[in-house]
């Protein structure tokens, strides 16, 4: 039965360009949302820029313009990346929106009306020579927990704890390096600790991965603390109902993003929004990345749950990325934005297939290794892929009228094992483990170039031209079947070997049917070899 799906990736923070670590996240994504698609499966992929906070503040007024300027130029800059890499989301919008403001307020008034809500004053962080107070991002020190140097106000990248700016230690002001002063103000708390059991409940029912629960565990056996979600002027941001010049944080309003940008999809095609988040028949599937976990798996179920909104089905978790081992770093030239691998004239289905072959369910960090990654591009994609097509396209238009005809017996027995494969690959897909299901594709595609290889049409064609026929059959079959498997990850070179196969498009239901007595048109080159010593140039040098 057709499932309804809402997925969603992390919102990328406009004070900055998408790299080749972002991706990842929104390759991964966009695959699996592909796949429900292409498996019959109604999904709707949306996202939009992050755009509040002192960060966007202070660098919009660093580069004398409005936040609203800056965060338009992003959205556009962001946007154009992900279309570049084939990103197929179906809204991207922005959480600088009337919607947006909308739903952050809604949520704020339910809490309000279940005594949710806290004001109590407190200590924080102030920069006498910056004269504002310093949010989570503008302080930085030793963690607290496990002694990090240089780590945010609000949680660690190391250890993933969260904390309150004053608990840092050696705290400096980040944009001008001085020890802050600390002064008092009011500030709007919700209380998390209030939904301690219901969110034990739900984090208990299989909605994270199960390193994510051991992990999850150890916080709850901590106790869980209210959540302050207001911040002081000045700041970007949506101002609270009734405050005193205060703003809710950016982490409140963020993730209310996923909603907005569904209720702007749903009025801009005609569908009803309180289908997808009030009523339980849409599941919701959120993709973030380890770093974020503890704003995904405790505070926004239990903004949901506050609101009467639907919690997420799934929260899926994934690792970072290292470039040849080391983390990603700008000062050993490994911090890759994705617009310079674009401008390198890198073909963007490579770094889709690589991740790819790469990325499990885990949270285990996957390596961009670059003679790896040429390696995998020239191995699999030119060698094992789309060299069926042009080994044998040749043969079908020169010497056979363009035309297939039926396969042999070895032939179909290739077919029969690529075919019966579906429901592993497919499962794999659903899985998220996206290395199986390219290593089987891979193995499969091996099958077919040996069975190639060992009937060699091309000097059967000479003295037998219907036994040739068939082998040509048989194996651009094959390359159908495969293509539609590996159409999630290569959407560019899948509508390349559809048009050369004169076959519509190709899904994971119709992937089994042959093409029996039919025309094909000429083959077009689909994918080219890369050299290690140029992509190591252009990308790292």
């Amino acid at each position: 039965m057709p499932r309804k799906i809402l997925v969603t990736s992390a919102l990328p923070y406009a004070n900055g360009s998408i790299h080749l670590g972002h991706l990842v996240e929104y390759i991964q994504t966009d695959i699996w949302a592909r796949f429900q698609k292409l498996s019959g499966h109604e999904c709707i992929f949306v996202c939009a820029d992050d755009t509040h906070g002192t960060p966007i503040m202070l660098s919009a007024k660093r580069a004398g313009r409005a936040p609203e300027e800056l965060i338009a130029q992003m959205h556009a800059e962001h946007l154009a990346d992900f279309q570049a890499f084939n990103i197929a989301f179906d809204n991207y919008y922005s959480t600088n929106s009337p919607e947006n403001q909308e739903l952050s307020e809604m949520f704020y008034f339910k809490a309000r009306e279940k005594g949710l809500i806290e004001e109590k004053e407190i200590s924080q962080a102030y920069c006498e020579k910056c004269r504002m107070f310093l949010p989570d991002r503008f302080i930085k020190g030793d963690c607290p927990k496990c002694g990090a140097p240089e780590q945010y106000g609000d949680s660690c990248e190391v250890c993933s704890a969260t904390y309150a700016p004053t608990e840092l230690k050696n705290a400096h002001c980040a944009e001008c390096g001085e020890k802050p002063a600390q002064k008092k103000s009011l500030h709007y708390f919700f209380k998390l600790q209030a939904l301690e059991k219901e969110l034990l409940a739900w984090v208990q029912a299989g909605h994270i991965q199960t390193e994510i629960y051991h992990k999850l565990l150890e916080w709850f056996q901590q106790g869980l603390r209210a959540w302050d979600i207001s911040r002081d002027a000045p700041y970007f941001g949506f101002k609270i109902p009734g405050s005193d010049n205060k703003f809710f944080y950016v982490w409140l309003d963020a993730p209310v993003g996923y909603i907005a940008s569904t209720k702007n999809f749903c009025a801009n095609t005609g569908r009803n929004f309180e289908d997808i988040w009030l009523r339980p028949g849409y599941e919701i599937h959120h993709f973030i990345g380890k770093d974020i976990l503890y704003f995904h798996t405790l505070f926004w179920p239990a903004m949901l749950m506050t609101a009467g909104l639907q919690t997420p089905r799934q929260v899926h978790v994934h690792g970072f990325l290292t470039i040849n081992g080391e983390k990603m770093s700008k000062s050993r030239g490994t911090f890759v934005l994705a617009r310079k691998y674009l401008d390198a004239g890198l073909n963007p289905e490579y770094l889709r297939y690589y991740y790819a072959a790469k990325l499990g369910s885990s949270l285990n960090d996957i390596d961009l290794n670059i003679s790896d990654f040429v390696s995998k591009v020239n191995s699999d994609i030119v060698n094992k892929l789309v060299n069926i097509g042009s080994r044998l396209g040749s043969i079908v238009q020169k010497k056979l009228d363009g035309r297939l005809t039926r396969p042999d017996a070895d032939g179909q027995k290739i077919l029969d094992e690529i075919r019966a494969a579906q429901n592993e690959i497919g499962q794999a897909y659903a899985e998220l483990e996206l290395h199986k299901a390219m290593r089987e594709i891979m193995r499969l595609a091996d099958t077919a170039n040996k069975y190639i290889n060992d009937s060699a049409p091309w000097n059967t064609v000479k003295t037998d031209p219907a036994q040739a026929a068939q082998i040509c059959a048989s194996g651009l079959n094959c390359l159908k079947i495969l293509t539609a498997y590996i159409k999630p990850v290569l959407p560019i070179i899948a509508a390349g070997v559809e048009k050369f196969l004169n076959c519509g498009e190709l899904d994971f239901q119709n992937a089994g049917d042959l093409l029996l007595d039919h025309k094909i048109n000429a083959y077009e080159h689909l994918a080219q070899r890369i050299d290690e010593a140029d992509v190591n140039k252009k990308l790292l040098g």
